[in-house]
């Protein structure tokens, strides 16, 4: 799960993408990078770390121009202490074009072939991003051949990349001299919004990853961009839009909404903090429906995503809530740190017991999610230690058993808590008393109430059913392998201390 943003401006962008690429921090936390376009001209800098670590004063004011996109990397294909798939991507032919990409591809062994093979393409990273770019260029050169750049033209190329590419994927490319283009997978898996600001120095757009960058930066919420729809904002202000796909089931992926956004963003729709207040609710329901004499004394949320499901699952069963743990907020997020060695040294940093709340008392505590259960093992030992006397763990989803292929970090079943275990069984496994899962269908209903118009979701973790079509079990063992295979490295990389805030040159791409 990435970040991305792009703007199209009448004065200066790199403030606004250095702003934005902040307020997305929680999308990404293992790098960041920026790129304006200054007439025909690039200006980048990327490297690893968290936006207030990679970009410094000088590098701001080398970031020149009136239009740019930014990134920050979650890493989930390729390697993710690999300064090199830092995005965004540039390629110089035709134009000059730099992309910018969250999701993941699903068909990037046979694209990456292909390129090489038929399209004549160096592709330098393991990146899907970079393949992604390349089939986009490829597809642009194809339709400018001896013709002069227009929006008919990319729109063009756009339906052609959605014709060979598989997978979730959400883009911002600028290219050079004419301006910014997005465009979403034809599912809508991963989220893109656009907005508008009339100013001064005329009508500015603004696309990202999540509303809440359009609220922070004085921008106004237009809408979503539509599953398959591609934009083109020209350099001069103008806008254009086109579906470029086949229609498909709209199937947004739900574990934004469990998990990955911001509360305060809207969301195809759906506002993020309302469907968890609803999560809270009906796994209230269902704790009131299944076990109504289970003993509890208080309600305690782990920090932060789980806080609004907590405070209304509480509302709706008449118990206390109470903030058990004071999370450290210097310490980055868990769950995007890759490697179980990081995340497991990292929670006690982050998390400190309150023990008036748990000395002598039975308490619920609710998370989000339980996905690996290293985390919540924890926390479960940890409200022990504090002097609970029992321990019940909720989780706000349903067990995850399945891996994900489009840009969550669980791809392995082997590394999944709930997968081959009862829910007993985990209880055992996490230390708890108990454990209650959410349902399915009352997590689907939750999303549904906020926004009646979304129907589907993608929420393949849960039920193992890929939207895409193309999910094989040769395709699941392939890429698990690939991944047991890299995972001493990426725990080496990233959980042994290593310093990875490198010093990256600016770089001026004519």
């Amino acid at each position: 799960m990435c970040g991305i943003i792009g703007v199209v401006s009448g004065s200066p962008v790199n403030q606004l993408l250095y702003d934005g690429l902040q307020v997305l921090q929680h999308r990404g936390q293992d790098a960041a990078g920026i790129v304006t376009a200054n007439g025909n001209s690039f200006h980048m800098h990327k490297g690893s770390g968290m936006v207030r670590d990679v970009f410094r004063t000088r590098n701001m004011r080398s970031l020149l121009g009136q239009a740019g996109i930014g990134h920050v990397r979650y890493p989930t294909a390729g390697s993710a202490s690999n300064l090199a798939e830092a995005q965004p991507f540039y390629v110089n032919s035709p134009y000059g074009i730099v992309l910018a990409h969250n999701g993941n591809l699903t068909n990037t062994a046979e694209l990456k072939e292909a390129m090489f093979r038929q399209d004549l393409r160096h592709i330098n990273t393991n990146s899907d991003s970079e393949v992604l770019l390349n089939v986009f260029a490829h597809e642009l050169q194809k339709q400018i051949y001896g013709r002069e750049l227009c929006e008919d033209a990319i729109f063009n190329a756009i339906i052609e990349v959605n014709k060979r590419v598989r997978g979730a994927y959400a883009v911002v490319a600028l290219i050079a001299g004419f301006g910014l283009v997005a465009f979403r997978d034809p599912y809508g898996i991963r989220p893109l919004v656009m907005g508008r600001h009339d100013g001064p120095n005329g009508t500015e757009y603004l696309l990202a990853s999540e509303s809440v960058a359009l609220d922070c930066l004085g921008f106004r919420l237009e809408r979503d961009v539509l599953p398959g729809e591609a934009v083109v904002v020209r350099m001069d202000g103008a806008r254009s839009t086109r579906m470029c796909a086949e229609y498909q089931p709209h199937t947004p992926c739900i574990f934004e909404y469990v998990y990955f956004a911001r509360p305060d963003s809207i969301i195809d729709g759906a506002s993020v903090y309302q469907t968890r207040l609803l999560m809270g609710e009906k796994l209230g329901d269902k704790i009131r429906r299944q076990m109504p004499d289970l003993d509890i004394d208080t309600v305690i949320p782990i920090p932060d995503t789980s806080m609004p499901i907590a405070l209304q699952l509480a509302k709706h069963l008449d118990l206390p809530f109470r903030m058990g743990f004071i999370k450290n907020r210097y310490v980055g997020r868990t769950f995007i740190m890759p490697g179980q060695a990081t995340r497991k040294k990292s929670v006690r940093q982050k998390l400190n017991a309150i023990g008036s709340e748990f000395a002598g008392k039975n308490v619920l505590l609710v998370d989000d999610s339980i996905v690996r259960g290293t985390t919540s093992r924890e926390i479960v030992q940890m409200a022990r230690d504090a002097g609970a006397k029992k321990v019940y763990f909720a989780s706000a989803a349903p067990e995850v058993r399945y891996p994900n292929v489009y840009g969550i970090d669980m791809p392995t079943r082997a590394e999944l808590l709930a997968t081959g275990r009862t829910v007993e069984e985990i209880a055992r496994e996490i230390g708890a008393d108990g454990v209650i899962y959410q349902d399915l269908g009352a997590l689907r209903d939750a999303v549904h109430e906020a926004n009646n118009a979304l129907n589907d979701f993608e929420m393949s973790c849960f039920d193992g059913r890929y939207v895409t079509g193309d999910i094989t079990d040769e395709y699941l063992a392939e890429i698990e392998g690939a991944r047991g295979e890299s995972k001493p490295q990426r725990e080496e990389a990233l959980g042994g201390g290593a310093d990875l805030n490198l010093n990256v040159a600016e770089q001026n791409l004519m």
